[in-house]
């Protein structure tokens, strides 16, 4: 996987490629379809398959704090492109400038930069400064510099429809089974063991910490989780929030996972945390003396369920 940021250094790889555009965030069933066929139009051409995307999403460029949730960080994301068959990323920083491209210019980087020899958008695409690109604008780009331009359409699981947005409301629902088979994997959060405030291990239970760099999680509560990346899968329990009974001042989610069976310092190590079970919601406690026996209740409650499975 290659990723190329900016178009200052696409001119170093100034070459044909089947392009498709937009978040794809989850990279769920649908955006699989979609990939699916960009990977086999690539293969048929001979040339590499490339998604373009913007970060930050045009959402959160404007207004963060309302954006919707994302299901994948930029890495998480890469890396499930990647494994559909994509080989460059193309992100372009999105900003001021970004945003004031115009349609002309977008499609004359499609034509004459990247050139594009085949395109797979929604027939419901919007771009350029004032929104005036549009699916026509492109299929016309299409007929004059002789590239293909496919629209792709919404899938749906039975009479759902496979989108992030459903996803998101499945997984604040808790209910992971029919995030799961829309995801086509189970959903899972990587990232970095960070330190913490060791406040875990003062009750007794001691946590890894991973942050989410983001000011909004599609979760949050107590869950029962997998860890995967170390010698092993282990079984643990997790809490998704700001930790209301002990970081009043806290706006950003964490991520904390008690690993059951486990006492080694992994800091640093690179993990996936797969949400099975929500227990609880998260909860501001009177002291820390209720924080810890809720804690307990709810590693309890993990252990049951996988005992169960």
């Amino acid at each position: 996987m290659e990723i190329i940021r900016g178009l200052i250094n696409v001119a170093a790889h100034n070459q044909h490629c089947v392009v498709t555009i937009g978040n794809f965030d989850g990279v769920h069933k649908g955006h699989q379809a979609i990939l699916a066929q960009v990977r086999s139009q690539a293969d048929a051409l001979g040339v590499p398959a490339m998604l373009i995307c913007f970060e930050p999403q045009p959402k959160e460029f404007f207004d963060e704090f309302n954006a919707p949730a994302r299901l994948t960080r930029f890495r998480e994301k890469v890396e499930l492109l990647e494994e559909h068959g994509i080989d460059q990323v193309l992100c372009f920083k999105f900003d001021e400038k970004t945003r004031s491209m115009t349609a002309d210019e977008f499609v004359q980087m499609l034509t004459d930069t990247l050139k594009v020899s085949a395109l797979f958008v929604g027939d419901d695409f919007k771009f350029g400064s004032d929104r005036s690109g549009d699916f026509a604008l492109l299929s016309t780009a299409g007929q004059q510099h002789n590239f293909a331009v496919t629209n792709f359409f919404t899938l749906s699981l039975g009479d759902v429809r496979i989108s992030s947005s459903h996803i998101r409301k499945c997984l604040a629902e808790g209910n992971f089974s029919l995030a799961e088979k829309m995801l086509g994997h189970p959903y899972s959060i990587s990232g970095k063991v960070v330190y913490g405030r060791q406040i875990g291990r003062t009750l007794g239970v001691p946590t890894v910490n991973l942050q989410l760099h983001r000011y909004r999680a599609p979760i949050d509560g107590v869950y029962a989780v997998e860890v995967r990346g170390l010698d092993q899968d282990y079984f643990g329990v997790a809490n998704v929030g700001v930790r209301p009974t002990v970081d009043e001042a806290t706006t950003r989610p964490i991520l904390e996972v008690h690993l059951f069976d486990f006492s080694r310092d992994i800091y640093g190590a690179y993990l996936k945390v797969v949400f099975r079970l929500k227990i609880r919601e998260e909860i501001k406690f009177a002291g820390l003396d209720e924080l810890k026996s809720a804690i307990f209740a709810d590693i309890e409650s993990a252990r049951g369920y996988f005992k169960g499975r």
